[in-house]
């Protein structure tokens, strides 16, 4: 007997600015494959709100069937927002997918009985049949990739995928939940490589979607009041042809069809880019597109070790290209934990990274996924890791427990000095004068806020901490560092005020202003705020008006006055 069935699909975001395709993927499903019967509405929260308030909102319509999208960061927050789902609604089934349980869908229903089902792999037709299923009381049939409970045993499916495009998720529904935020457009699903630290391997060849509607959900996006536009294939570049098309039609559609201020993130790899790519991309406007680009390493026996076949000097080559171009922000990725990368390898490789000058340089620590062949084949790839997600690596045969630890400082003295771009002249007179190398300097200044603590601090606070350490080196000059960081803080913090440590009381300071105002170049404009210094190393002063950022860099154009002559 079939039954009308009310479904809510839900997924916990790490964050409120990010939004999520996976729910929106399986409604679309829904509305292909499930009978009339079936109504369905997706619902959002995020692992920082109230896990109440998320489930008031998941319950509110009394649903019969929740299904939830899992992932290292949400499971264990999916698993307490279970738990109150089924104290208030005991008669709801509970179906969970998503990546974090597609590979270990046998230990999800062994440990948590509160889970109904398992989908493991692609969503949109398995979800749509159970719910058919369920709808006509009927689940004899064989439904690709479900999971579930049969006479006390646990009967596991292999992840599904499909060989066909999957339905579109962007309907006006989803663009009214956007509301600003990220959002996220595939064009292709599955990963032409390998590498054994990944999931994207195991969903199958790289399958393109038809250009066209790429085209089509690529404008719905840029034109929804969303700001970034994240494109999910796991490697964008991998048919060279089709990523050309796509960055061309954005390039000639921006500022027309394409509201300027959009900006498109592509993942690609770097060692394939060709000449003809590298040209397209130079001609992007500037801030229309990001790159991230993965290195992992490059040490020539991890990247072999680990499955992924790189031409690293092609791949160096490439980046300074297009980090020369200066019109996108290029992020590139180093792992630690890596096979046959120990202490000075990774160094090394730091050190190289940090050479091609990427406007972000992030220090990735190695986590053990479920399905990944890391975690499948411990004795190839032996090394400790957290049993808690994320699964984050400990220690290796090449890389101690104790080393990994300093390589979290490492991480968060790189975050704060070199990826917010607060810092970017200040790094480039230490780079200059202090001797290390990258990898030293950030190891060094890392250790030191390590001791003092870096949790919760404020950025005054910080630039106070750096300017103490690094004006004690006998290679540096007081005044200079002084004076560059005061350059960094006016470019980049909107306020217009120095933190304390840089403040210096000059009576001279209200004769610049006095000397700005009287000439109409240089007046300050009604409505917007300024940033005013003077520098003493070079004899002048330096002004920003904050209007205007570099989408690029994320700085405020900063302009110096030789004011004495003019006294």
């Amino acid at each position: 007997m079939t039954q009308n069935l009310k479904v809510v699909i839900g997924t916990l975001n790490s964050k409120y600015i990010h939004s999520s395709l996976a729910p929106w993927c399986l409604l679309a499903g829904i509305a292909t494959y499930c009978d009339e019967e079936i109504s369905a509405e997706v619902v959002e929260g995020t692992i920082n709100e109230k896990l109440e308030n998320a489930a008031e909102r998941i319950l509110a319509g009394r649903p019969q069937v929740i299904g939830l999208s899992c992932y290292i960061w949400n499971i264990s927050k999916t698993k307490d927002l279970i738990t109150l789902i089924k104290n208030k609604l005991p008669n709801s089934i509970v179906v969970l997918g998503g990546p974090e349980v597609s590979y270990n869908a046998y230990s999800i229903l062994e440990q948590t009985s509160a889970v109904d089902y398992v989908i493991s792999g692609e969503g949109e037709l398995p979800f749509a049949l159970l719910l058919n299923a369920i709808s006509h009381d009927d689940l004899s049939q064989n439904i690709p990739g479900l999971c579930f409970r049969k006479d006390g045993q646990i009967v596991v499916a292999e992840p599904y995928v499909s060989t066909e495009e999957p339905p579109s998720p962007y309907t006006q529904k989803y663009f009214d939940s956007l509301n600003g935020r990220i959002s996220y457009l595939e064009t292709s699903r599955g990963c032409p490589y390998s590498c054994a630290f990944c999931l994207s391997g195991r969903c199958g060849n790289a399958r393109f979607f038809d250009i066209q509607r790429a085209k089509k959900d690529l404008l719905l996006l840029a034109n929804s009041g969303t700001q970034t536009v994240k494109l999910v294939d796991r490697t964008f570049n991998a048919n060279r042809n089709r990523a050309n098309e796509i960055f061309e039609f954005i390039i000639n559609n921006y500022g027309s069809l394409i509201p300027h201020g959009v900006c498109f993130h592509f993942e690609i790899a770097g060692d394939i880019l060709d000449e003809e790519t590298i040209n397209i991309l130079k001609s992007a406007p500037i801030g229309a597109m990001q790159l991230e680009i993965g290195l992992q390493s490059f040490n020539p026996k991890t990247l072999e070790a680990i499955n992924r076949k790189t031409n690293i000097e092609h791949l160096k080559e490439n980046i300074k290209r297009v980090v020369e171009n200066a019109n996108m922000h290029i992020h590139i990725d180093l792992i630690a934990g890596l096979p046959f990368e120990d202490w000075d390898s990774f160094a090394k490789s730091f050190n190289i990274a940090y050479g091609l000058k990427p406007d972000m340089l992030q220090l990735g620590f190695l986590k053990l996924l479920y399905g990944a062949p890391m975690r499948e084949r411990p004795s190839d790839f032996p090394c400790e890791y957290s049993k808690e997600p994320p699964y984050e690596v400990l220690e290796t045969p090449w890389l101690s427990s104790e080393e990994t630890k300093k390589l979290h400082c490492v991480e968060d003295a790189l975050e704060r000095i070199y990826n917010s771009g607060r810092f970017r002249r200040t790094l480039n007179y230490l780079m200059g004068k202090c001797g290390y190398t990258p990898f030293e300097l950030f190891l060094k200044f890392g250790l030191l806020a390590s001791e003092h603590g870096t949790q919760k601090i404020s950025l005054n606070d910080y630039t106070a901490l750096v300017f103490k350490y690094f004006s004690t080196h006998k290679n540096i000059d007081k005044l200079k560092l002084r004076d560059v960081m005061v350059c960094d803080y006016l470019s980049t913090n909107a306020s217009g005020l120095l933190p304390p440590i840089l403040e210096i009381k000059d009576s001279e300071h209200k004769t610049v202003k006095m000397l700005l105002k009287n000439d109409f170049t240089t007046r300050q404009q009604k409505g917007v705020k300024r940033g005013l210094a003077l520098l003493y190393s070079e004899d002048c002063a330096v002004y920003v008006d904050y209007q205007n950022k570099n989408p690029v860099t994320g700085e405020y154009q900063l302009n110096k006055l030789y004011y004495k002559s003019k006294i």
